[in-house]
């Protein structure tokens, strides 16, 4: 019984011992020149010609690619393009509202100013515009009263036949107004009709101030006129100097600083 199992380790070992010696015989049969047999592949291995394709494949798509980018960034940048960004604008030319009397007086002053300093340069004098209407004749001993207003300026106007002096309250116009701007505004009437160098003017204002008292010799100026020719009075509404200004400063309120400021609000 004891042999038994020392029988059962011999025959375990002798596989292990089999192995190398078929191993040995293999490899001495290669050294005597003999042909080994050739072993079908395994599926397992590795298909050198099947890779190749896969990579061809792989390539192809990595090329075309590119290409197929392109067309939508070409889609892109025409919709970034604003339709008409190439076209030139139209100009427009904005119509010119008719002006105001006192716009008109300011313009006429500038344009007056910028003569002057031309004609100071120069050292000429300067010239006298033509007029479109010739004014009418003035009997020698007429005389035509008008008041204006404007604002708290009240004057009362005396048109003579002269040769274009122009005195108020006494002085004369260019000692009253050193302004060129309430000059113009003054002779305006005047100027328009053709009458600035057939009468004197004679003026006695007061009330307001400056600008009141310009625009209130020019409402009287106009008003004289239209008695010395009634056929003056279209040309002159049209232009506004026979419309009385009504415009003048608001009256403080109670509770207020002026007019419409009001004090700061404090909520405690």
């Amino acid at each position: 019984m004891a042999d038994e199992p020392q029988d059962k380790e011999t025959q375990d070992e002798d596989p292990q011992t089999a192995g190398p010696v078929a191993g040995e015989d293999s490899s001495s049969s290669q050294a005597a020149g003999e042909e080994p047999t050739s072993t079908p592949p395994s599926a397992d291995a590795p298909d050198v010609d099947g890779d190749e394709a896969e990579v061809e494949d792989a390539e192809t798509p990595e090329s075309e690619e590119p290409e197929e980018e392109t067309e939508p960034a070409a889609e892109e940048k025409k919709k970034d393009v604003i339709p008409g960004a190439d076209l030139e604008p139209i100009a427009v030319e904005p119509e010119e509202r008719p002006l105001s009397a006192e716009e008109q007086a300011r313009r006429e002053a500038e344009e007056e100013e910028a003569r002057e300093r031309e004609a100071a340069l120069a050292g000429e004098a300067e010239e006298e515009q033509p007029t479109s209407r010739a004014p009418a004749k003035i009997e020698g001993d007429s005389r035509y009263l008008a008041t204006g207003k404007r604002k708290h300026a009240i004057a009362r106007v005396t048109l003579l036949p002269g040769k274009g002096s122009f005195e108020i309250n006494g002085r004369p116009i260019e000692e009253f107004f050193p302004r060129p701007l309430h000059r113009t505004t003054a002779r305006q009437p005047l100027t328009t009709t053709g009458y600035e160098g057939s009468v004197d003017v004679r003026v006695r204002v007061h009330g307001g101030g400056i600008s009141g008292q310009a625009g209130a010799v020019r409402h009287g100026i106009a008003r004289a006129l239209i008695e010395v020719d009634p056929e003056l009075r279209g040309d002159l509404k049209r232009r506004g100097f026979l419309t009385r200004d009504a415009r003048a400063k608001e009256r403080r309120k109670a509770g207020l600083k002026k007019a419409r400021k009001r004090p700061q609000f404090s909520k405690r």
